[in-house]
């Protein structure tokens, strides 16, 4: 009963600390936060009074990794997914993930090794995989946004506004997420950004295709002239029957998707009851040595990863 009190307590004792280094806050907002609060209404300047805060160690972290490669692309995932964390602070919710789930499984699979394993394994990639279902949702529903989003720069258009003056009324009248990338691509150019780069920077953060129609077109018109209203609408009806075949392809193969994801995750999903059940039975593979017990883990994953693949091909339609 003491021991079972004494992880409880350091587990809790683990997670408030990791809280506090990460809530706690003792820098003052950048000079150039300074600058751009001028171009601001309030509630952006709020939303950046508040992200400007942020831990020495998440600072120190951000600084060392935000020039490597690999933080950048943890920045641009970041982005993508609409997240508000810095590079740091996204390392350091991995190192909390790894160590609760690790001691959370250590605690519930018989205090064995493997089980800390295990959950430190399921730690690590739980975030990763959150991240990754959030660029897909946000992605899928700008996607979906993107013919609206054109209509009414048409009609702005067509009623005289400038494409700066079009991509504000987009940002003030269509509902998130592409409002609030048009608002980032209007103060982008507020402050002396070019359109081209506003754009391009757009189109990193949201890699859509159907976007990259778009910014090609404003660009090229931008260069060489000519009727821009009319160049997006007829990229508008494309995108619209893009959307349309899109939605029908995904309700036709939603269930061959559904029983790929479902069969190769109840052989994982079994196993991990087996192992807080009765783990023994599962350690009774390796009696016969480590090479057979490598060669039979191999030949179930490579099963397991074979079907799925296959079966998520099959339902991979092209438009």
């Amino acid at each position: 009963m003491l021991n079972t009190i004494i992880i409880v307590g350091g587990i809790l004792l683990i997670i408030l600390l990791i809280i506090g280094v990460v809530v706690s806050s003792n820098s003052e907002r950048a000079a150039v936060e300074q600058r751009l609060s001028q171009y601001l209404d309030d509630d952006d300047q709020k939303k950046i009074d508040s992200e400007a805060q942020g831990s020495a160690i998440t600072d120190w972290v951000s600084k060392r990794v935000a020039k490597t490669s690999f933080g950048d692309r943890i920045a641009r995932g970041l982005a993508r997914a609409d997240l508000k964390f810095k590079v740091g602070e996204y390392f350091i919710l991995i190192a909390a993930s790894i160590l609760i789930g690790g001691l959370v499984t250590w605690f519930i699979g018989n205090r064995h090794p493997v089980s800390a394993l295990l959950g430190a394994i399921g730690g690590s990639v739980a975030p990763g995989l959150y991240v990754r279902g959030q660029q897909k949702k946000r992605l899928q529903k700008f996607n979906e946004q993107l013919s609206d989003m054109l209509n009414l720069m048409v009609n702005g258009l067509r009623a005289g506004y400038s494409t700066m003056q079009a991509m504000e009324a987009i940002s003030k009248e269509l509902p998130p997420p592409i409002n609030d990338e048009f608002r980032r691509v209007v103060q982008e150019m507020q402050i002396g950004i070019p359109m081209e780069t506003a754009l391009e920077n757009l189109l990193r953060r949201i890699p859509s295709t159907d976007l990259d129609f778009v910014v090609t077109a404003i660009n090229v018109q931008r260069e060489v002239g000519g009727n821009l209203s009319e160049i997006l609408d007829t990229i508008s009806f494309t995108i619209r029957e893009r959307v349309r075949i899109k939605g029908e392809i995904r309700v036709l193969t939603a269930q061959v998707r559904t029983s790929g994801t479902v069969l190769s995750l109840i052989p994982f999903g079994l196993t991990l009851v087996l192992w807080f059940l009765n783990p023994e039975y599962l350690l009774s593979i390796t009696q016969g040595g480590p090479i057979i017990t490598a060669c039979i883990i191999c030949l179930v994953l490579g099963l397991i990863s074979s079907s799925y693949f296959i079966m998520m091909k099959i339902a991979d339609i092209e438009v």
